[in-house]
């Protein structure tokens, strides 16, 4: 049986007797290594039935890309259609539920995803996007850790990968949602893309195909056309960051951005974190930069010295027309909390209001498993006690049990802000210690560090002359003499490190 094979009328039928449309989170390792996230366990979302469309072989179905939206993204995956009711299965009996399988695009405008919390309502749910088909394969005659799926951007084969080694097997996706609500015939299961989705513009063409055994679905193509009805002011309107648009291509690379980790080779890294913020000031004002420090604040981890690029979170006073359009749900500070990486520093502009909250124990946390350095806001924090017991430091004006709605909106993330004094850019160099925090320009970090480590060789060895007896006249500054005896200890230090 094919969907092609059927009249048009019963191809919809089909369709007409699905319930629900679930969808997986994360399922294939490619896409885990890429979002730089393996789950534990599955997870999940709805789908809407109206998001279905029929595909037919040869005949590309059209998706609208909504009005002011930039971010259409495609993935390829592979949808199970449970054939019987399944509540409570177990493992070995759930595969036998499902009745066929086939291609499907699991569609999403990245712009929206802020709206609604993670539910991916508004952004996964519009109509025409979750295309379906072209033919099905009776999951009965296939083994499903031998699947294949294909996807092609414009002829150009963009995602391949197989079921072999999935994260969640299908059988345990059926089984698991079936323990707390019943899966019922027609009902379908996206089960995840792999690496390679990306963003499809108006006038491209995305084709899916699945294969196993000798079975195929046929290519399930659809072509993207552009909407031309804009979002009404009542409700959320589309936009999107660097962030979003990273998500959504893949990598910064593929979006067309910046490397986030060019300014900060592990080599700098290890440079930074081996000379003082102290050292590093004096060279600042040297090159001219006096107002380079973020000053007031006090850290959960005073004994750490921390080193990252900013990733940038502006604050502004709160304005109640203005919070209910911008403070709730995925807002602006979630998705700087959800989407900084691997030891990147979070950095708020709060103003310098100290009379609420700018982050608590659970975005903390969060940005911890993110694997964020830092927390920086020039404002409070909330829940004092849980997030100094924290491994990652942060830094913040004072604690405050109030809520952030009592004077901040989260307004927007990735720009420039001011934070403590100071102007801070997205990518700029961070380093905190004890002494305080410093933004550094990541065109002179390279050179600033190597003069700093030579500053402080200089230091170690005025230090030791002092602690022998020696006067500070002429030695701290070093004068002409002074110079020539530091040469020769230090090419002596060098040389007794080498054996």
């Amino acid at each position: 049986m094919t969907i092609e094979s059927q009249t048009q009328e019963a191809g919809a039928e089909l369709l007409a007797r699905t319930r629900k449309v679930i969808a997986v989170h994360i399922n294939y390792p490619s896409r885990a290594a890429q979002r730089g996230r393996t789950p534990q366990q599955p997870s999940y979302f709805l789908k809407p039935p109206s998001s279905l469309a029929l595909g037919s072989a040869g005949n590309p179905g059209t998706v609208e890309r909504p009005f002011g939206c930039e971010l259409l993204g495609y993935e390829g995956e592979i949808a199970l259609i449970i054939g019987k009711p399944a509540r409570r299965v177990s493992l070995d009996e759930a595969w036998g539920h499902v009745a066929w399988v086939t291609a499907s695009n699991d569609l999403g405008v990245y712009d929206l995803r802020y709206a609604d919390k993670g539910s991916n309502v508004r952004s996964k749910g519009g109509d025409g996007f979750t295309p379906v088909g072209p033919q099905l394969i009776p999951a009965g005659a296939v083994d499903p850790a031998a699947l294949r799926i294909r996807t092609w951007h414009n002829g150009d084969l963009v995602q391949d990968d197989t079921t072999e080694d999935l994260l969640f097997p299908f059988a345990q996706l059926v089984a698991d949602l079936s323990q707390l609500l019943t899966l019922e015939e027609g009902d379908m299961i996206l089960t995840g893309t792999p690496a390679g989705a990306s963003v499809a513009q108006p006038g491209d063409v995305v084709e899916i195909e699945v294969t196993a055994g000798g079975y195929s679905s046929g290519r399930l193509a659809t072509r993207v056309v552009e909407g031309t009805e804009p979002f009404a002011d009542f409700g959320a309107q589309p936009r999107a960051d660097d962030a979003q648009r990273e998500e959504a291509y893949g990598s910064r690379e593929a979006a067309g951005l910046e490397p986030a980790g060019e300014a900060l080779s592990p080599e700098l890294k290890k440079k930074l974190e081996s000379v003082a913020t102290a050292t590093l000031s004096s060279q600042l004002r040297k090159r001219g930069l006096n107002n380079v420090s973020i000053d007031g604040l006090q850290g959960t981890r005073p004994d750490r010295r921390v080193v990252g690029l900013a990733r940038t979170l502006r604050y502004v006073p709160n304005r109640e027309d203005l919070f209910k359009t911008h403070g709730g749900g995925f807002n602006a500070q979630k998705r700087a909390i959800d989407s900084v990486n691997d030891g990147e520093i979070i950095v708020m502009e709060a103003r310098g209001e100290k009379g609420t909250g700018t982050v608590g124990d659970v975005l903390a946390l969060r940005a911890q498993v993110r694997g964020a350095a830092a927390i920086i806001t020039d404002g409070g924090v909330r829940d004092y006690t849980a997030v100094a017991e924290l491994d990652m430091p942060t830094y913040f004006s004072n604690p405050h049990p109030a809520v952030l709605g009592r004077r901040h909106i989260p307004w927007d993330t990735d720009i420039t802000i001011a934070c403590g004094g100071a102007t801070v850019q997205p990518g700029d160099i961070i380093v905190a210690d004890a002494d305080g925090i410093l933004v550094i320009p990541p065109a002179l970090a390279e050179e600033l560090a190597d003069d700093c480590i030579e500053q402080e060789k200089e230091e170690t060895f005025i230090f030791e002359m002092v602690k022998q007896g020696h006067s500070v006249d002429g030695l701290f500054p070093m004068n002409g003499d002074w110079k020539a005896k530091y040469r020769e200890w230090a090419a002596g230090a060098e040389g007794g490190s080498g054996g």
